[in-house]
């Protein structure tokens, strides 16, 4: 958020440039009365946050639902694509990335086990998630071999932004994905937070899942759109790039979100002054 000189909120159409990359946990002005009701939400928030993300790891996705449901979380689902797998490959899930929860509540609201690749993750976050995760090299080749073989296996996730965006915007989308699969099918997804951002550039990504659900009231919205046609992919003729920008602008409207060209390089030269990876022996990653 901007900040006027009287301590308002500026409204986003007065901004004198597009906000796209921001850090830091805070998601409201921290005004007197508003900080002190913070530090009074902390020891429940946590407490809360700790038993949602409890239901998530170790309960069916049938209880889950309903128990998240009664804590406050807000999850709102929209699914369009009512067309049948064509093949014997698994559905590519092509989505925007809001948080690290993003393929997890995806899975649960289809009711489908599905496989998420990542380029970096903590240990920890890896360790307890409910879904199936698999790392990525950054090597395109041996990457697109790797999501291939996982198609093979069954339904896949994947983020083309490569990192999460907080502001109502997409950032360019890596092509490799289209090369890979006829069957794509793209999904909308965007998180809204009231109290804590579940994302990071320069903190511990391992505390994301606990600031996100920290929130009295976290919210999801999810809206699975219908599969691209054939036409529209490359083995109906269409480069990758093609494919890529076209489901970025159909993202885009389904969110009311902007299109840019901003890359996860940019973001993280930016919030982080570096490229998005730290050397290992420094003890910690960005993604």
């Amino acid at each position: 958020m901007v900040i006027t000189e009287e301590g308002k909120v500026m409204p986003r159409n007065k901004y004198p440039k597009p906000l796209i990359f921001h850090d830091g946990r805070l998601a409201f002005l921290p005004t007197p009365s508003a900080t002190l009701l913070m530090f009074m939400w902390l020891p429940l928030g946590f407490l809360m946050a700790i038993y949602r993300i409890f239901l998530g790891v170790f309960l069916c996705c049938k209880f889950t639902l309903a128990l998240g449901i009664w804590s406050g979380l807000i999850l709102n689902f929209n699914d369009k694509n009512q067309q049948r797998s064509e093949s014997n490959k698994g559905v590519l899930y092509v989505c925007s990335h809001r948080t690290l929860m993003d393929p997890i509540f995806l899975s649960i609201m289809l009711g489908r086990r599905l496989t998420a690749v990542t380029y970096s993750l903590s240990k920890v976050s890896e360790l307890i998630a409910p879904i199936r995760t698999m790392r990525l090299t950054r090597d395109r080749k041996q990457d697109g071999e790797t999501m291939k073989r996982l198609l093979c296996e069954g339904d896949l996730v994947v983020f083309p932004e490569g990192t999460t965006c907080r502001e109502p915007y997409l950032l360019r989308f890596s092509s490799l994905f289209a090369e890979l699969a006829d069957e794509i099918v793209p999904v909308a997804m965007n998180a809204h937070v009231t109290m804590f951002y579940g994302t990071t550039a320069s903190g511990l990504k391992v505390l994301d899942p606990i600031f996100f659900f920290m929130n009295p009231w976290p919210r999801y919205d999810i809206q699975v759109l219908g599969k691209v046609p054939r036409e529209l992919t490359c083995a109906g003729g269409r480069s990758s790039h093609e494919v890529a920008n076209y489901i970025q602008r159909q993202l885009a409207d389904a969110l009311g979100f902007e299109c840019t060209n901003l890359t996860r390089r940019d973001k993280y030269m930016m919030l982080a002054g570096n490229e998005g990876v730290v050397q290992e022996k420094k003890g910690r990653r960005f993604c």
